[in-house]
């Protein structure tokens, strides 16, 4: 079964149901359908191959699902390209995909010069469907992704990866055609790709924003489309809990995911408070496979460091440098196996064989994810670090969370982020850039004041930082990165 069926079932069982709501716009599964059919069938007629791959430069909007399923009827790949990346970095990633297509507005399909077939978005209504077969191991999407080098990678998946992610994510969020998603993450990431296909999958309703960055804008939209499931990442966790949300009532409600980086306990515990009706689930995940795992919300109060287990039909394991299984409490690499591990990096098969090693049966993908992680007694999951995020100082190795948690902790602090610094006599000196809630004021030394009560002088950040706002990635998550370039800068300019 290929990703479109996702949308052709729920339009042939719900045709009438709202699939797609963005902002005044609304529309049925059958009208969804009926698009993606036309879109698909220009593809086709433009010269289209199975295989070819398109790429759709869209906002957050129906367009873009349409285009996403038109794509796959037609038997293409897609890949989805923010509207707001510069016409250089669109042109890269055209010729890096070898792109047949390009579906976006007139305006952005002005300033390419590479030589793609170009689509405007719903121009064409001849609704019939394409006669077009792909097999489960065939391409359906490219996600690109820059991870820890900076250098993209276009994230190869299958229409077997993502079938399998998006029924295991249904399953353990028990999703129904009842439920009303709430997404105003990027589509072109997994998180927010993946509230599209579990939305079409179970023929929810998926009610599109076109940025996560105004959370009074989605706290309106929650309650006037009686949302039943919030994707969230900890930057919007941290911006929503700076509104006063015990003015509003949200009784539709049922839960809220975490993705992209793990939520600090406090922030956690903040949420549980502001949402009380909502059931919580920490979730993790990469590009590469898509989720990993998931916490029961019955499981927050025992283990709320943890970030669960292994989603449905997937095994999840910790090994050291040498590839061997640890026991529980050490620390080492996390290695998943499953239907939903990417087929590899596009193009790059140098870089695909250095994360994916073939497992004890023949097509038995292992990934090997970079991540440090160990597991308790029961087998949950703890996130440690990305192995580039370890800070190396004094010939100790020390996880940015353990001391993230701490401050996180302390009345005022809204955001933390802690980095480590180039240092001549440390190898990399401990520090922390904060954020603090309106009104409060917290000083350097109580920050080192309880990082040393709690953690040890190993652990007390060197430099303290207050900042308006942390810098973030595309996806959402503060960029530990950024923070150390700024923070290298200001050491040069003060030398």
């Amino acid at each position: 079964m290929g990703v479109e069926a996702f949308l052709e079932r729920s339009a042939e069982r719900l045709p009438d149901k709202t699939a797609v709501v963005c902002g005044a716009e609304r529309r049925s599964f059958r009208e969804i359908d009926e698009r993606a059919n036309a879109l698909a069938r220009r593809l086709r007629d433009g010269g289209l191959q199975t295989g070819d791959r398109v790429a759709i430069c869209l906002e957050n909007s129906i367009d873009a699902v349409v285009a996403m399923f038109g794509v796959l009827k037609a038997g293409g790949a897609f890949f989805v390209v923010q509207p707001r990346t510069r016409p250089d970095g669109l042109r890269h990633l055209l010729r890096d995909s070898g792109a047949f297509g390009l579906v976006a507005r007139p305006s952005m399909i002005a300033v390419v010069d590479v030589p793609v077939r170009t689509f405007a978005p719903d121009t064409s209504r001849d609704p019939r469907p394409v006669d077009c077969r792909h097999g489960d191991e065939d391409l359906a999407a490219l996600i690109y992704t820059s991870g820890s080098t900076g250098a993209p990678k276009g994230v190869m998946l299958t229409h077997h990866n993502m079938t399998a992610a998006a029924d295991a994510i249904c399953s353990y969020l028990r999703l129904t055609d009842r439920d009303v998603l709430l997404n105003g993450l990027p589509l072109a990431f997994t998180y927010g790709l993946g509230q599209v296909t579990t939305a079409f999958r179970s023929a929810a309703t998926l009610v599109l924003e076109r940025s996560a960055a105004y959370p009074r804008a989605l706290v309106d939209t929650m309650i006037r489309e009686r949302i039943t499931g919030l994707p969230i990442v900890p930057t919007l966790a941290t911006q929503l809990l700076q509104l006063d949300l015990a003015r509003f009532a949200f009784p539709d409600l049922r839960y809220i995911t975490n993705a992209a980086a793990a939520l600090p306990i406090a922030t956690l515990k903040r949420l549980r408070r502001a949402f009380p009706s909502a059931q919580i689930f920490s979730m993790y995940g990469q590009t590469e496979c898509q989720r990993i795992s998931y916490l029961p919300p019955d499981q927050i109060d025992v283990r709320p460091a943890s970030v669960g287990v292994p989603i449905p039909g997937t095994e999840a394991f910790v090994v050291d440098e040498c590839g061997q299984r640890v026991p529980p409490g050490v620390v080492g690499e996390l290695v998943v196996r499953g239907p939903h591990v990417m087929k590899g990096y596009w193009n790059q098969p140098a870089t695909t064989a250095r994360v994916l090693r073939e497992g004890a049966t023949s097509g038995d993908r292992l990934l090997y994810t970079g991540d440090l992680f160990h597991t308790d007694a029961d087998g949950y999951l703890y996130f440690v670090s990305r192995t580039d995020d370890i800070i190396k100082s004094r010939g100790e190795k020390i996880a940015p969370r353990q001391i993230e948690d701490v401050i996180a902790r302390l009345p005022g602090v809204a955001d933390v982020a802690v980095y480590g610094v180039p240092d001549e006599i440390l190898g990399e000196a401990v520090s922390a850039a904060v954020t603090l809630s309106a009104g409060a004021t917290l000083t350097r030394d109580a920050i080192q004041r309880e990082c040393l009560e709690r953690l040890g002088p190993s652990f007390v950040p060197r430099t303290v930082v207050v900042e308006d706002r942390l810098p973030t990635t595309a996806t959402g998550k503060v960029s530990r990165r950024a923070l150390r370039e700024v923070a290298v800068a200001r050491a040069k300019v003060c030398a």
